[in-house]
């Protein structure tokens, strides 16, 4: 045995608490990881800990690596870097991100984890597993050169398309959220910013990533006809209320979902998930991408940094969760 590692664990809604797990040898064909940093993504794991997940989407909703069950105790979370201490010889000693929960050093197959690049920075590279929501979300939105499009939400989903889009030729890409401040992120991913009563109409495609009503009603108000509005929110057990009278039917619009949980219809004869992340990793090595971190906390304080992530008042993108030298 390895001895012990330190695990964030959910007790009970609202309450986390780190805890002491038994860690195994590595077997045949796995890897000891020691982590870096990992990331909170405010949106998914906020929910899990206020108990948000419906009970028919307790299965969907499962990370890789998760152990207990929704509401709690469970150990959630899927943003990991760390350094491989212990596995294959074409791993050992490399920075590697892996699906895996808040934990200081854990055991899993060598398949799930994949290597950072060299130009990409280890304490970015924990937005790879949103990167890659963006990725999956562009494929099914399938912008063409030129578009109109707004991207409704600016939380690290949201700013993570927008930064995407904002390297495709001819696009007008505008970010739109109710938070004055995310202008300035805006503005480091090199895209436009609007509040949503001030945002440019007549959009080609809206990407919605507010997860609130108001925000998906403002996203079909924002279409010019025949437009599409591509829901990337997850709304766990809330119910949404939408205006499909009015013009909706009358100019032909369109709202499609789109779920990192499968690989887009679009790529999914010619991708796999291996290559989905491995090109959300390359895409890492742009700087702009920093904008994303908006805060960083030892790891040790996290049972206190989750419930102020959770009630708004550190208004984060991705709160990265830094580790010790030691992996403890």
């Amino acid at each position: 045995m390895n001895g012990f590692a330190r695990a964030f664990w959910l007790s009970s809604p609202g309450h986390g608490e780190i805890r002491d797990v038994a860690l195994p040898d590595p077997g045949q064909g796995e890897v000891l990881v020691r982590a870096l940093y990992s990331g909170v993504s405010r949106g998914t794991e906020t929910l899990v800990f206020r108990g948000g997940v419906p009970v028919g989407q307790h299965t969907v909703m499962r990370a890789p690596f998760q152990e207990g069950d929704f509401p709690g105790p469970v150990k959630y979370g899927y943003l990991s870097v760390g350094v491989v201490e212990e596995g294959p010889a074409e791993l050992a000693g490399r920075t590697v991100f892996c699906l895996y929960p808040h934990q200081s050093r854990y055991v899993v197959p060598a398949s799930a984890v994949i290597p950072v690049p060299p130009g990409v920075p280890a304490g970015r590279a924990v937005l790879a597993g949103t990167v890659e929501t963006a990725v999956n979300a562009l494929w099914d939105a399938a912008p063409l050169v030129g578009d109109r499009i707004a991207v409704v939400g600016a939380g690290m989903v949201g700013c993570s398309v927008a930064a995407l889009l904002a390297r495709f030729p001819g696009a007008r890409v505008q970010l739109v959220d109710t938070d004055p401040t995310r202008a300035e992120v805006a503005r480091a991913l090199g895209v436009g910013f609007a509040a949503p009563e001030e945002a440019a109409g007549e959009c080609d495609l809206v990407v919605h990533a507010s997860a609130t009503e108001q925000g998906l009603t403002r996203s079909l108000q924002l279409l010019a006809a025949e437009g599409t509005v591509v829901e990337v929110s997850w709304y766990g057990d809330r119910q949404v209320t939408l205006p499909l009278g009015e013009g909706f039917h009358s100019r032909r619009l369109t709202v499609r979902s789109s779920q990192v949980g499968t690989i887009s219809p679009a790529r999914r004869s010619s991708r796999t998930y291996a290559d989905r992340l491995g090109l959300a990793l390359d895409l890492l090595a742009d700087p702009a991408l920093e904008a994303l971190v908006s805060g960083e906390s030892a790891f040790e304080e996290l049972p206190d940094v989750m419930p102020r992530l959770a009630s708004g008042e550190i208004r984060a993108l991705c709160h990265r969760i830094r580790y010790g030298e030691s992996g403890v």
